[in-house]
Parts: C-alpha cells; structure tokens; sequence
C-alpha cells in the first residue's frame, strides 16, 4: 500500500529521523511512539504529502486515499455538525446537486417531444445510476450512526459547529475522516478528546478497519486494544515490531538485554585477543601470527546496543505559603447550561493537604466544577476560599491558551515576575527545552511539548492548592511518570481531573464520583474506589452507566434492579457492533464491484458465477440490515 524508503528529515542541522524505511500493508494497525518532540506528528505530516522530507522517497498505489486527523484543525463557520460531516461525500454531493438542477430543468419545460428534453431524461438516468453505485442512498444514514457512535445526540445534528468546544470539534473532524473510505488513516492523538464510550466504540471501529492505520497515542490501553504492530521513533531511528504496545516493550527490553550480554562477551574475546597480540608482537618468530590476529580483529562486527532516549523532564511542584486548615467551603453549588443542569446543590469541603481525584463520565460536571473552585465560570451557590489559598490551576486545555507567534523563552519571560525572571531558562531546561530550542515559535511545537510549556508556566505563579484538568493529555508515557512523581511529592492540596487509572494510582486519597448531577465521596485512592464500585477500571464504571441508566428506568416498575435486562443489553449491543461491522464489509465490497461494473461491465460479467456471487452478496445485506433493525428494536424497547 505504501512504502518509505531512506527517509531522513532534520531541522536546525540535527536530524530527527536519519534513513528510515518500513512498510505498511492492509490490516496494518500501527500504534507510532516515542517522546514528545522525537517526531511522530512530523512522520504523519509527511506520509500525508502536507509535509516534505530532506531525503528519501514514499511510493503507494495510485488509487490509495489517505484521511489524515490533525491535533488542529479548521472549520467553515457557520455549518451544521451534519452538513460539516457530509463533507466526506463530496462526490455524492456534486451529483446531488445536478440531480437537482436536471430535475428542476425538467419541472419547467414543456418541450417533451425535443431532443433535448431526451437527453435530460438520459443524463438523469445515468447521474441517478452513478448517485447510487456511490452510495447516495446510504450516506445519511451512515453519518448519523458515527456521530452517534463518536458521542452526539440527534439533537445535535442540526447545531453549528462553532457553538461547540474544541473537542467535539475534533470529534466532528474525526467522524468525517471514518465516512471518507481511505486506504490509509493517520490519526495523531485521537482519543484525547474522547470520552470512555466513544473510545471504545472507536476501538471496535479501528479493529474491524479493512486498511492500514497509523496512530500516534500516549493512551497504553487503546494503543494495546487496538494495534498489531509498534514502530518506535528514537534518536532518529525506528524500532518496528508485529507487536502492539506493552508486548512490544517486553520484546525490546529482551531483545537490549541479548545484546548487552552479547556485546559483553564479544568484548572478552576482543580484550584476549588483543592480549594475545601485544604478547606476540615481542618475539620475532610470533610476529605472523600477530598481524594474522589484527586482521581477524578488524573483521569483526562490534555488536552495538540499540539506544535508549532516557532524556525526561525534572518537574517539582514548591509549596508558595502555609495555607488555613480549610482550603475551600461549598455550599449548594449548582451550574446549568441553557436547559441541561450539570450540577445541583452541591457540598464540599477540603482541607489542607487533601489529595483528591475526581472521576466519573464527560458531561458530568468535573471540569466544571473545577472551574467554579477557580471562578472561571458563574454558578449558583457560595464558594469560599480558606486563608491564604493561593489556587494553580492547569485547563484541559491549558496548552490552547499559549500564543503560537511568540517564541517558548518570551512565552515564559512575558509570565515571569522579577523573582523568577532570571530563572527561566534553568527552568526551561528542566522541562527538556535547552540551549537553541528555547527560540522556536510556540506554534512548531508538538502537542506534548505545548503541554510541557504550560506546566512549566505554570510553576512561575505561587499556589498552595493545584487543581489539574487532565493533564496527562499530548505527554508521553515517560512525562506522564515523572509528572506523576512530582504531584506525589506535592506538599500542597491537590484535586486532580483524570481518566487515566494508571497515573491516579498512589496519587490520591480521596475520590469524587460525579453522577446525575451530584457528588459522592468515597474515602480511599483510586482502587478503593474501583473495588467498591466492584469494576476493574475506570473504563468499566463510564461503560456501565450508560447501559445501567435505562435499566434503572425499567427497574422501577419491578421494584428491584433488571440483571438480566442489563445483560441482554450488553449482549444486544455487541451483536450489533458485530452486525455493523459486517455491513460495513459487505457494502465496501459491493461498492467495489458497482465500480467495476461501471468501468469494465463486459470483462467483469464475463467472470464465472459472477452474477450468483453479487446477488448473493446483496441478498446477505438486506438480511443484515434487517437483523440491525431488529436488534435495535431490542435495544430500544429495553431502554
């Protein structure tokens, strides 16, 4: 499908990756990896043609489409989210609109008997055969089952795009590339902005995906749910192995070790032969022997050991002043938009040194409420702040907030104060930008290196209290650790919004659920939490509330909780996934043959059975479809 060969790219006189070459075929799922800044969003730019290499060459076949998901994007204004995903069917759409110039030409003529009103009719004929070889009469409906599946409500079909954040911008942008039919998806961080259900519907997307996608995350689990195979970036090589994530971590720690231990021997037969040599070399009648011994020495191949980037960022969080022993009191806090209310009458009250974690489904108010403790948002309700609370706060999208025409060190000096003006350099350093790096303008940056930045803005302001929006997003695994071993450190009060279990074990001692509005307090860490809740993960608990929802709804009337309408639910579900998974096969294939048709319709009929085989294939999506229906039905009656 596509191959790069010798691919070398360098930027200030370093490269970033030095005649590179791999391969990637159908049913390749590609989970791209590395530190932040080793080059994975450059890689994607290149394999998508937005950006050229200094060397080498990519060759794919010509008929290969490739859909590329940027970290930023832009959008139309004033588009429906709708309108804005049915741009993927551009052709459809083109065709649409001369349907309906042909129709409306034909509705205001009365020339029937013309010859050109013949050609009308002929040209209708042709556009409404090509309308559906296409696809014309399938592409709403399959628009609505992948914004459904990617989060959105049919409500929100007929909204404008700009009315909704970035996330769910990305999301539209996401749902867009999946409708298109490529060859070849390069997804850059596409979890980031999802929540639990959506990534997992996207995950059994992916899985059943025909062609080859390459994904750059720093999400373990999705990268090894959904990948077959890992390529590494590091000091300007690549590491390619059939494995996904954690697999292929074990494989290279085995595989350093066989070469550890193998350049360790080659090392004692070396040293030997050299003692060998300097032993001969005295006696004269040795003398043959000894260059007989250098030249077998210079033939050998020295084992090298593959290096390993172990460069990661020094992150401490200073304690600015002893706050009072109450750091915030709330009381009856509410918080609606519009009609939809996210939180009701809420109380809460942290003390000093409180390290909590907040979870539970997107939508249900944890960021919001984390924007009230900052007065970022209005609310109903009193919040006070304890004495001397000074509150760091770090956005979901803090990195959003940086200005992209500025460099990273005036970044930081525009922030920095007299005290720590003089510092900012060492502080930059400490975050992995050292020497001429620190004169890059904000806007080449990586999306973890954006991330990296505001963290490090962030300590130029004093705070006792530090409430953290999911700041694990865009930083890769080795960051994530050092960031988490830094908040464990924390000598302050910490609230932290996270979905990552992995980053909240150890971190906190106190959890709050958000759900239907309110909070509840479960007093231990993350896997206190887990076990009460009797789940193994986080992904489990956001998974189960929406199927325990309308299950609760029809419990009522029984008097006690419907198990087994929650587990026909769960099952009904996964034959639909598989249903659709099915028709999306079997409609990509009969595409292909309406396409053949179109293009070689006496060669293509000529084949044994082929008539057989086609209408068998349309006999078995029509059987399909009705099973979607009726599973579906079922879905409904039960919620």
């Amino acid at each position: 499908m596509l191959n790069v060969h010798n691919l070398s790219i360098s930027f200030g006189g370093e490269y970033l990756f030095d005649e590179i070459s791999f391969r990637l075929n159908p049913g390749d799922r590609v989970g791209l990896i590395g530190k932040n800044g080793a080059g994975k969003s450059t890689m994607l730019k290149i394999l998508s043609g937005e950006q050229e290499a200094d060397e080498g060459e990519i060759a794919k076949d010509k008929e290969v489409r490739l859909g590329f998901l940027k970290q930023d994007i832009d959008f139309v204004q004033g588009r429906t989210v709708v309108e804005e995903a049915q741009e993927a069917f551009e052709a459809i759409k083109n065709i649409e609109r001369e349907i309906d110039s042909i129709n409306q030409q034909l509705a205001e003529r009365e020339d029937y008997e013309s010859q050109s009103y013949s050609d009308l009719i002929t040209d209708l004929s042709e556009k409404t055969h090509q309308y559906e070889i296409l696809g014309g009469y399938n592409y709403q409906g399959e628009t609505e089952r992948i914004l459904q599946g990617l989060g959105f409500e049919r409500a929100d079909f007929d909204k404008l795009t700009d009315t909704f954040s970035g996330g769910w911008r990305m999301r539209i942008e996401l749902a867009k590339l999946l409708l298109q039919n490529n060859d070849i998806l390069l997804l850059d961080e596409p979890t980031n902005h999802l929540d639990i259900e959506s990534i997992i519907w996207l995950e059994g997307f992916l899985k059943n995906y025909a062609g080859a996608v390459v994904i750059v995350s720093h999400d373990k689990m999705f990268l090894d749910n959904v990948t077959n195979r890992t390529i590494e970036i590091s000091l300007g090589r690549i590491y390619d192995y059939n494995k996904p994530y954690s697999q292929y971590l074990v494989q290279r720690d085995e595989m350093r070790e066989q070469q550890l231990a193998t350049q360790k021997n080659q090392a004692k037969q070396i040293e030997q032969t050299e003692k060998l040599i300097e032993k001969f070399r005295a006696k004269a009648s040795k003398a043959s022997m000894a260059q007989s011994l250098i030249k077998k020495l210079d033939k050998i191949d020295r084992i090298e050991v593959d290096e390993d980037d172990n460069a990661v960022m020094n992150v401490r969080f200073p304690l600015s002043v002893q706050p009072g022993k109450v750091v915030l009191e709330a009381e009856g806090i509410g918080k609606s938009y519009g009609d939809k209310h996210v939180l009701q009458n809420i109380d809460l009250l942290v003390e000093r040194g409180s390290k909590i974690a907040f979870v539970g489904q997107n939508g249900q108010g944890k960021s919001t409420l984390a924007k009230i403790i900052v007065d970022e948002i209005s609310y109903q309700g009193e919040m006070k702040l304890g004495h001397n609370v000074q509150l760091g706060y770090f956005a979901q999208n803090q990195s959003e907030y940086l200005d992209g025409d500025i460099t990273i060190h005036e970044t930081m000096i525009n922030a920095a104060n007299e005290k720590n003006r003089s510092r900012v350099r060492d502080m930059l350093g400490s975050f992995l930008f050292r020497g001429d790096e620190v004169d890059k303008k904000v806007k080449v940056l990586s999306g973890g290196e954006r991330n990296r930045l505001a963290l490090c803005k962030l300590l130029l302001q004093p705070f006792n209290v530090l409430i953290m929006d999911e700041p694990t997003n865009h930083l890769d695994i080795k960051s994530k650790n050092v960031l988490k071993e830094a908040l464990k450190n924390y000598e302050g009060t910490l609230i932290l919004v996270s979905h990552d279990r992995d980053f909240l074990q150890g971190l906190t001692s106190t959890v709050y659920e958000f759900k239907n509005k309110k909070v509840k307090e479960y007093l231990g860490d993350i896997d206190f939490y887990l076990e009460q809740r009797k789940v193994e993960n986080l992904r489990e608990i956001e998974k189960k509330e929406k199927v325990a929802e309308p299950v609760a709804a029809a419990s009522k009337n029984t008097g006690k909780q419907s198990y087994e309408d929650q587990k026909r639910l769960k099952s009904l579900n996964n034959k639909l996934s598989n249903i659709e998974a099915k028709i999306n096969k079997l409609e990509k294939e009969i595409k292909e043959i309406d396409l053949e048709l179109a293009v070689n319709y006496d060669e293509t009929i000529a084949q044994p059975g082929f008539f057989d085989s086609y209408e068998a294939k349309k006999d078995k999506l029509e059987k399909l479809m009705a099973d979607w229906e009726d599973i579906q039905l079922g879905i409904d009656e039960i919620s």
